[in-house]
């Protein structure tokens, strides 16, 4: 059987971390809505269970992908136990291998290099694997351009929340003040760089927040966000997708603007907005996502 084409990097909308020990877990979040799972061998799972969690490694990868979703693992850095890590994890062939606490652009050429001599041990496909560094540290954030621009394979890169309060040696809170600047300047590296930001984890129990933080990501202009409870998933989906009523309303500024320019006009008004040629290219883009998302969701 031909393995069905991953889903493009920018329609992978939510990324579920996983306890990595906890099989039930794993399996269950199949049926979570989320784009991408990963199975976490870090903070998730207890040091004493990480063996436990390298063997589950090849069932629940195939089990996600039986199930359509992107199976993901995020291994500790290779200076500590991520070498166990990922020769455990790449036995299963996951999709995308993520890596915490990367503050060097050479730690990702050293992961790239491992990941590259265990494809070719294992026989899969070489350079298949992708590569999300995840950047935990005020460190990491000033050179995530050069991290994610370390190596071919990185396709996206996450900004972590509860190590990056603590380096900077802020306070946590529900409305996340303390992470705005991390949030918008890893957006802007990422961008940069060509590669996917994914938001940093919501780590708080109530679905109407994590909605909110979705909805501040979006604004910001992130088409990713990680999480931590598969019951937020739906609701962080929905917000990172384009509603109807935004379709619509694209579409009204799309005819108008091409009207208007077919008239001589160098604008058109709809509903107030003058919609000049970067309005029209953002609705453009607003609708090309909605069609990918909808042919996403269909195959």
């Amino acid at each position: 059987m031909i393995p069905a084409p991953r889903r493009a990097p920018h329609l992978r909308r939510s990324w579920l971390f996983l306890p990595g020990a906890d099989r039930s877990a794993l399996l269950d979040a199949a049926r979570s809505g989320a784009d991408v799972l990963i199975q976490e061998l870090e903070d998730f799972t207890p040091a004493e269970r990480r063996g436990e969690a390298r063997g589950l490694a090849a069932e629940v990868y195939a089990a996600w992908r039986a199930a359509g979703v992107l199976a993901a693992v995020r291994v500790n850095p290779l200076e500590t136990v991520g070498g166990d890590d990922l020769r455990a994890a790449m036995a299963g062939r996951p999709d995308i291998v993520m890596m915490s606490k990367v503050a060097r652009p050479e730690q990702v050429v050293a992961l790239e290099a491992a990941v590259s001599a265990l494809e070719a041990e294992f026989g899969i496909a070489a350079g298949s694997t992708e590569l999300v560094p995840n950047v935990e540290s005020a460190a990491g954030l000033v050179r995530t351009a050069a991290i994610a621009g370390a190596s071919a394979r990185v396709t996206g890169a996450l900004v972590a929340s509860e190590d990056m309060v603590a380096d900077l040696g802020a306070e946590r809170t529900r409305e996340g003040l303390e992470l705005s600047y991390v949030r918008s300047r890893f957006l802007v590296e990422c961008v940069a760089a060509g590669v996917l930001a994914i938001d940093c984890p919501y780590i708080f129990g109530d679905e109407a927040g994590a909605e909110a933080e979705a909805r501040t990501a979006r604004r910001l202009g992130y088409k990713a966000k990680s999480l931590v409870s598969p019951g937020h998933a739906p609701s962080i989906n929905r917000v990172l997708t384009p509603s109807a009523e935004e379709v619509v309303r694209a579409r009204r500024i799309v005819a108008a603007f091409e009207a208007a320019r077919a008239a001589g006009r160098d604008r058109a008004e709809v509903d107030g907005l003058l919609a000049e040629v970067p309005t029209y290219a953002a609705a453009l883009r607003l609708l090309a996502r909605a069609a990918e998302l909808d042919q996403a969701s269909r195959s």
